[in-house]
């Protein structure tokens, strides 16, 4: 009876072996055999060219003037020539404190709205 109960774990033994040797086998074959690409493979071109973009915008709204809501009559001024003017203006406080809240008031009045078109039907 010892011996059966040793041929059956040596039995089992060998049956584990055998099926984790085929697992690994198998496992090793199918990683090798199909390559699998990085995922940011094509990615990394299109990353590069939309921080290009996003860089030469920026840099473009610090050193050029332009409108930002003409309608209230709000610019962008490059830094440089923004910190001038307020330099300028601050030689008289009283003047540039006044000039500064009729600004803001100005700027956060509501965009006045146009006005609708008449229906093709009146």
């Amino acid at each position: 009876m010892n011996l059966e109960k040793t041929n059956r774990a040596s039995r089992a033994a060998s049956g584990f072996i055998v099926g984790s040797l085929i697992f690994i086998v198998l496992f090793v074959a199918v990683r090798f055999s199909s390559p699998v690409p990085p995922i940011d493979a094509g990615r990394n071109a299109i990353r590069a060219r939309a921080l290009a973009e996003m860089r030469s915008t920026e840099e473009k709204s610090l050193t050029s003037a332009g409108w930002i809501d003409q309608s209230r009559g709000i610019v962008r001024l490059p830094i440089d020539a923004a910190m001038q003017q307020a330099a300028q203006a601050w030689k008289n406080p009283a003047q540039a404190r006044a000039d500064l809240i009729s600004r803001q008031e100005n700027a956060s009045k509501p965009v006045p709205v146009a006005p609708a078109k008449p229906s093709a039907f009146e």
